[in-house]
């Protein structure tokens, strides 16, 4: 991938750049933009990558400190390009071991072109259906991330309890779950609200909500 321009990276903090589109059956409106000097992955009504401005992550690692947790391995349930290990990375100083899954193909491409130049951590990205992959695998993870979306909405079989279940049993003694949910509408607010009380802590009684502007992280720890 050839340098951005240093211009373009500047201007950029006053203009959307749009850098490439990648349309797929399940994200046709699929693009790559640079925004504020880092590259942004949209769809029409969502923005799934946004570097170490992918804030609702951001904020969850502030308060979760992760560089003082015993993290080794790390799964990530939703890669688009990459933005959370990008984020541990460069601005969290943490080294971890990552378990990618994605369904887009056309989004592990970008994430190839785009992102993984970028990190020094090992990846290991998989190209498959995220329900599937969580009740297949046998790997056990000290932190994983849920973040699968369907542009603007959580896919319907992730909110059920048996899923949840699932990621609590791949689990390490002491691992985290942190969990991403829209709240920027009155209809997000309502769904994510029912699936807090009437799933999330059914599976996870300790759990905690963090409310940051627009997304509630759901948090667990077992």
């Amino acid at each position: 991938m050839p340098p951005i321009p240093r211009w373009k990276r500047l201007l950029s903090y006053f203009f959307e750049f749009h850098i490439e589109s990648a349309p797929s059956d399940l994200n046709p409106h699929l693009y790559v933009s640079l925004n504020r000097g880092r590259y942004q992955l949209s769809t029409a009504n969502a923005v799934y990558s946004f570097a170490d401005l992918y804030d609702n992550f951001s904020k969850a690692f502030q308060r979760l400190q992760p560089a003082q947790l015993p993290i080794n391995e790390v799964l990530l349930l939703g890669f688009g390009l990459g933005s959370i290990p990008l984020m541990l990375e460069k601005k969290f100083h943490c080294r971890f071991r990552y378990t990618g899954v994605e369904a887009d193909e056309s989004v592990i491409w970008l994430a190839g072109k785009y992102a993984l130049p970028e990190l020094e951590s090992p990846i290991e990205l998989h190209c498959a259906d995220a329900y599937a992959y969580v009740f297949s695998t046998e790997e056990r993870f000290d932190l994983i991330c849920m973040d699968v979306f369907l542009d603007d909405q959580v896919p319907e079989e992730f909110t059920q309890t048996d899923f949840l279940e699932a990621l609590r049993d791949l689990l390490l003694p002491g691992g985290v779950l942190l969990y991403n949910r829209l709240s920027a509408t009155e209809e997000d607010r309502s769904l994510s609200e029912s699936f807090w009380k009437n799933a999330f802590l059914k599976v996870f009684p300790q759990g905690d909500r963090w409310d940051f502007d627009g997304n509630w992280i759901l948090k667990a720890q077992v």
